[in-house]
C-alpha cells in the first residue's frame, strides 16, 4: 500500500502527468501521417549492403492500386534503372486485379518512378559507379498514396553473406541466453 501524499506532493504529481500528456497530446498531433506497409524485398538485405535510401512515388493504373492494395505483389528480382531523364522499376510483379472489366495491363511492366529531376540525376550518377544497384525495398501507402522506399546498395560477395548470417546466429544466441538468465 502507497503511504499517504501530502499536498505537495499531490500537485507535483499532478502537474507531472499532465505535462507528460500535454507533450505526448503534441507530439501525436504533429505526426498525423498514416502509413501501411504492403510489401518488402526481405532478400535485398540478404544480397546487398545498404547505404541509402530514397523515397519515390509509383505512377499506377487505377486497376494496379487496387490489386496493390489487396497486397498481391512481389519485388522479387526487382531493380531501378534510370533512363531518359526518367527512373523506372523493373520486374516488379503486380498481381491483374480480379474483377476489372477493362484490359488488364503487363503484370511485369515498368513503372514509372515519380522524383523530381534533381533527385533522378544524384541517383543516375551514384548508380553508374560499378557495384552499385538501385533496388526497391517495399512498397507503401502513405496518406493514401503508393510510395516505393529506394536503396542504393552494393553487392555483397559470398563470405560477406556468410559473416552476416554468422553475426545474426550469434545475436540470436545471445539473446536467448539473456532472456534466459532474465527469467525466475
Amino acid at each position: 500500500m502507497n503511504p499517504p501524499l501530502k499536498t505537495g506532493d499531490f500537485l507535483r504529481v499532478f502537474l507531472e502527468h499532465f505535462y507528460r500528456l500535454k507533450i505526448c497530446y503534441h507530439i501525436s498531433m504533429q505526426s498525423k501521417q498514416t502509413v501501411l506497409v504492403v510489401c518488402t524485398n526481405r532478400k535485398a538485405f540478404h544480397e546487398f549492403f545498404i547505404e541509402e535510401t530514397f523515397e519515390a512515388g509509383l505512377e499506377l493504373l487505377g486497376a494496379e492500386v487496387k490489386s496493390i492494395r489487396q497486397k498481391e505483389l512481389s519485388l522479387e528480382g526487382a531493380f531501378v534503372r534510370v533512363e531518359n531523364g526518367q527512373a523506372y522499376v523493373y520486374n516488379m510483379h503486380v498481381k491483374p486485379y480480379k474483377f476489372n472489366s477493362l484490359t488488364e495491363p503487363d503484370p511485369t511492366r515498368p513503372r514509372r518512378l515519380l522524383l523530381n529531376k534533381k533527385e533522378i540525376r544524384k541517383l543516375a550518377a551514384k548508380a553508374e559507379v560499378k557495384g552499385y544497384a538501385l533496388v526497391p525495398l517495399e512498397v507503401y501507402f502513405k496518406n493514401g498514396w503508393a510510395k516505393v522506399k529506394l536503396a542504393l546498395a552494393k553487392g555483397k560477395h559470398l563470405f560477406d553473406k556468410r559473416e552476416s548470417i554468422k553475426k545474426r546466429d550469434l545475436n540470436r544466441e545471445m539473446e536467448q541466453s539473456f532472456k534466459n538468465k532474465i527469467r525466475f
